[in-house]
């Protein structure tokens, strides 16, 4: 019975011994996964931390080196070169360029005219010269062409190097010229991403490798490309024999975490990423960190703390203590973090506040800086308009005076008529009175509604009671010059969203230039036009006087230039503002053999 007993102790003590065993090995097991989970974690936030920075050294050298083709696109140099392109060489834009391309520490800079061809370069005299190459097959110069700025990864015709390029197309006018390329090659911050420890790469929108601290990684493939993506990878990277390899990188099933296979031998790396729109469209940067030495020397810690803690049960109320005590330190820490910390929220919210009521004063001082010009504006166009009614008062008198001695002359006909008995004829004469009244108040209705301060508010205008209303206030003056006015005959009249006062404003101003530079010219003429096209309206004034010089049409629509003697030189410049206001512009026509012709554009209704 005793042996039996002993068996059975040993039996159990040995059953004890191998659950606490197995607990050992469980435990000791879970710590390194946890710990192994912990460091790849904390190297994620590494490399997340170290992401932003390997970016900005790519989009930073990018956005520097953007901005050269856009200078270029703009400078009267490069405009004049192409302007004049196959005629000439261009040895002092080649300087330039090549200067440029020194400071800006580009591989090349060039440009390229319509037809595809290089005309000046940074590298011209060189060997490898881009000046007479044909880039027509390049798509950044199509794009660039077609949109006004593209940018391409590929290799270089000449170099063979791979690089960046940036095209700006270069306009003059509304007419395209050529297209200013630069072409940087991302050897810097390809050695700057090497120098981080980090392994570094940027893949397009397929998935193919461009810039890479990996330089035998360049133009492989996260994954096999079809067929379709692999000929627009070889068409847009210009690479014709390039296979697009897939990269030696696969991805756990288990952690997740990527592994590279390189000379039989397998190394583990945590990977993160981020897209950058803002260097060029699909691109992404790729950061590895290597996480074999870390994991692993997370993993044997993590269970060797675990064994040791389990094998020194006997201190386990000694480790409770200390951390206790040390939460609570860690808690009286924080408590005093949170109390500095409300502290600073709360001075800075004040200073937040006296500055938002310093910004809302400054807000209300621009405000009524705004209105006050708002208001002189609106008295220069009335003063404009009373200035027009006091050119144009002598003819509006005339145009009285005449319906008025008629009234006259039809009232002693009708008392004549009515002395005689004769009623019919003194009948007739009072409806001719009548008409001749309506004709006064006709003329003077005008001229209060075009005296009156405009409104702001705008209204669907037919362009031919514009028209009307301009060409009666200036009856008069028109008569007595013998000047010819040809204006729009039947149809329908185009509507605008216009003042009418404005408008009419804008309409007589023109009419009255036109009409001072008739004076003494033989067969005078003033043409209105309107012509509609697309959602447009344009009303066209021309004369057939002696024109513009090319000075005085620079300085047109300048305040107080003037080619009158009496003029103030401000009646165009008001008449622009109108037009602008109503949404359209006022411009001098270019090309006019005789004459001079001024376009009124404005927005067309239905």
């Amino acid at each position: 019975m005793l042996r039996q007993a002993a068996a059975r102790l040993r039996d159990g003590h040995w059953l004890v011994v191998a659950i606490a065993l197995a607990v050992l090995a469980g435990a000791v097991s879970i710590a390194g996964r946890i710990a192994t989970g912990q460091a790849a974690d904390n190297l994620r936030d590494g490399a997340l931390a170290a992401l932003p920075l390997a970016a900005g050294t790519l989009t930073g050298e990018i956005e520097k080196q953007r901005l050269v083709p856009l200078v270029l696109a703009r400078d009267d140099a490069v405009r004049a070169a192409l302007r004049r392109a196959g005629k000439s060489d261009e040895p002092a834009l080649n300087d330039k360029l090549r200067a440029i391309a020194a400071d800006a520490s580009a591989s090349a800079i060039y440009v390229i005219d319509i037809a595809g061809i290089a005309i000046a370069a940074s590298n011209a005299g060189e060997p490898g010269s881009f000046v007479g190459i044909d880039y027509n097959f390049r798509h950044y110069f199509n794009e660039a062409m077609a949109k006004g700025a593209a940018s391409q990864y590929g290799l270089g015709t000449i170099s063979g190097r791979p690089g960046l390029y940036l095209a700006s197309r270069v306009d003059d006018g509304n007419t395209p010229l050529g297209v200013a390329v630069l072409k940087v090659e991302l050897d810097g911050v390809e050695a700057n991403w090497r120098s981080s420890g980090f392994l570094v790469f940027v893949t397009d929108e397929r998935g193919v490798v461009l810039a890479t601290s990996q330089p035998e990684w360049r133009f492989h493939a996260l994954a096999p490309l079809s067929s379709q993506d692999a000929a627009t990878a070889h068409e847009q990277l210009q690479l014709a024999d390039a296979a697009f390899e897939p990269l030696p990188l696969r991805r756990g099933t288990g952690d997740g975490l990527p592994t590279i296979e390189s000379s039989g031998k397998s190394r583990q790396f945590v990977e993160v990423v981020q897209d950058l729109p803002g260097a060029v469209p699909g691109w992404r940067l790729w950061l590895l960190t290597p996480a074999d030495a870390a994991l692993s020397s997370a993993a044997n810690t993590a269970r060797l703390t675990t064994l040791l803690a389990l094998l020194l049960a006997g201190l386990m109320a000694f480790v409770i203590l200390r951390r206790r005590r040390t939460r609570r330190l860690r808690q009286e820490a924080l408590a005093r973090m949170n109390a500095e910390l409300e502290s600073r929220v709360s001075t800075r919210t004040a200073e937040l506040t006296r500055s938002n009521t310093a910004l809302a004063g400054e807000i209300a001082e621009r405000e009524n800086a705004e209105a006050k010009v708002r208001r002189l504006r609106d008295d220069l166009a009335q003063t404009n308009r009373l200035s027009i009614l006091g050119q144009i008062a002598a003819g509006v008198a005339h145009e009285i005076n005449q319906p008025v001695a008629a009234i006259r002359t039809y009232a002693e006909n009708a008392g004549r008529f009515l002395d005689g008995g004769k009623t019919e004829p003194a009948s007739g004469n009072l409806t001719s009175i009548v008409a001749m009244t309506e004709r006064i108040g006709a003329i003077t209705n005008t001229l209060r509604g075009f005296a009156r301060r405009a409104s702001i508010a705008a209204s669907p205008l037919p362009v031919h009671e514009a028209v009307d209303g301009a060409l009666s206030l200036l009856s008069g003056r028109i008569r007595d010059s013998g000047v010819t006015i040809i204006r729009p005959q039947g149809g329908t009249s185009p509507m605008v969203m216009a003042s009418r006062i404005r408008l009419e404003q804008i309409l007589v101003n023109l009419l009255q230039n036109a009409l001072d530079a008739l004076k003494d010219e033989p067969d005078p003429r003033i043409e209105i036009e309107l012509a509609e096209r697309d959602d447009r309206v344009l009303i066209s004034v021309r004369d057939n006087g002696p024109g513009l010089g090319p000075e005085a049409a620079g300085n047109l629509f300048m305040p107080f230039q003037t080619t009158k003697e009496k003029g103030l030189g401000l009646g165009l410049v008001i008449s622009q503002e109108i037009a602008q206001e109503l949404g359209g512009s006022l411009v001098l026509d270019p090309g006019v053999a005789r004459g001079a012709s001024f376009t009124l554009d404005l927005g067309r209704i239905a």
